[in-house]
């Protein structure tokens, strides 16, 4: 068994992976003034949560798009577990074939959603991650990493309406009864959450364009069991996507 942990923007997903069995994943907030010892507290009570021993679990990896959070993070969970733990970047061998300008740019949140779907679904395809931001990557028949596409949050987009105007309030990010809104709440809520359907509708629609084909689309993140229900296309919904990509990461060099 390993602990898996991606340190996003906003949150961090924590999870424990037993064979081919995701045990759990949860989330926990990135907060970049935490010490090592709140972080390693927060992990404790999470495997004390779930009723997972200590010695069961044989190692763990580490993806971050938070480099001042990274080492702190690192260091926690090796407390925790008594043992050094991988870190996807530079030197990790993760199998994927990135055909970037410069790949080294390149989310280790990003490779590792790519190299889940490699492995997990039929290619060529989408991968739509939405938490602080929304990223759409694609990998082609080759299963080469060839690019995407980032786009605002949903969250950050409601966020900035809010604080670039004078008389219109925070809202939750949730469907409105109608599309049509017949209050200021329903409106904002509306163009929140259709409009970002609409978007990842519209950048699909002219991905599967651009390539002559058409895509496997697989979503993942914080708010996509939310908002992908609401899309046209046909997707996948893969909340563990993540883990599943560290652990064959993990894997692969052992």
């Amino acid at each position: 068994m390993i602990l898996a942990v991606d340190i996003g923007n906003t949150n961090i997903v924590v999870g424990c992976i037993d064979g081919d069995e995701i045990c759990f994943v949860e989330r926990l907030s990135t907060v970049s003034t935490r010490t090592e010892l709140e972080y390693a507290i927060s992990f404790k009570n999470v495997l004390e949560l779930y009723g997972i021993p200590f010695s069961r679990l044989e190692g763990g990896i580490i993806s971050s798009v938070v480099p001042p959070v990274t080492n702190i993070v690192k260091r926690s969970v090796e407390k925790v577990l008594g043992k050094e733990v991988m870190v996807v970047g530079p030197g990790i061998r993760t199998g994927l074939n990135i055909i970037m300008d410069n790949p080294r740019e390149v989310g280790s949140d990003r490779i590792v959603n790519a190299v889940a779907v490699v492995h997990e679904y039929p290619v060529p395809a989408a991968i739509i991650d939405m938490g602080t931001a929304t990223t759409i990557c694609i990998v082609d028949e080759k299963k080469n990493y060839i690019g995407g596409a980032i786009i605002p949050g949903v969250r950050i987009a409601a966020d900035t309406l809010t604080a670039r105007t004078a008389q219109l309030p925070k809202i939750s990010i949730e469907p409105p009864a109608r599309l049509i809104g017949k209050n200021t709440i329903d409106c904002m809520k509306s163009g929140v959450f259709y409009g970002n359907a609409a978007l990842v509708d519209g950048m699909l629609e002219r991905m599967e364009e651009e390539m002559g084909q058409k895509l496997t689309v697989v979503a993942t993140g914080g708010l996509a069991k939310a908002l992908i229900p609401h899309c046209r296309h046909e997707m996948i919904l893969d909340d563990a996507l993540l883990l599943k990509g560290l652990k064959i990461i993990y894997e692969k060099n052992l």
